[in-house]
């Protein structure tokens, strides 16, 4: 079955979910997590676009490598602490790399036509911070 014309060339949410493990401690903060510890993350990135001639808005492979690249390759199995100029708490985590993945894709010739939409920072298997477009803009 074919696509009709109006079907073609829609807005779709693109998604990819992602791990790394790192450990830290929470600065300035009473309880257990001041201590140091760590953290198998998941981190769930989100981007939309219209589909291409093919149906593609983003090529998973492509999102792959522009995460591994920017994110993985820098944070998994790192003390963040030494890494990030701020409390490296999962609110400003995900907000620093939602700032990290939009830049980049803002840089690509061919992410014109894509935008990033929604990081997700999975702390642990229950509990996790999220920045969307529409928060990041405000």
């Amino acid at each position: 079955m074919e696509l009709s014309a109006s079907n073609r060339a829609k807005k779709v949410l693109v998604s990819k979910t992602f791990t790394f493990d790192s450990a830290h401690r929470l600065d300035d903060y009473i309880g257990k997590c001041a201590n140091l510890h760590g953290h198998t993350y998941k981190l769930e990135v989100q981007v939309k676009g219209r589909t291409d001639h093919r149906g593609i808005v983003i090529d998973f492979g492509d999102l792959k490598q522009i995460v591994n690249e920017q994110i993985i390759s820098k944070y998994d199995h790192k003390f963040l602490n030494d890494l990030l100029p701020f409390h490296t708490t999962a609110e400003n985590m995900v907000v620093f790399f939602f700032q990290i993945i939009d830049n980049y894709l803002k840089k690509l010739i061919n992410a014109q036509n894509i935008e990033l939409q929604r990081v997700r920072l999975w702390e642990t298997p229950t509990s996790y911070a999220e920045i969307t477009r529409e928060d990041f803009d405000q």
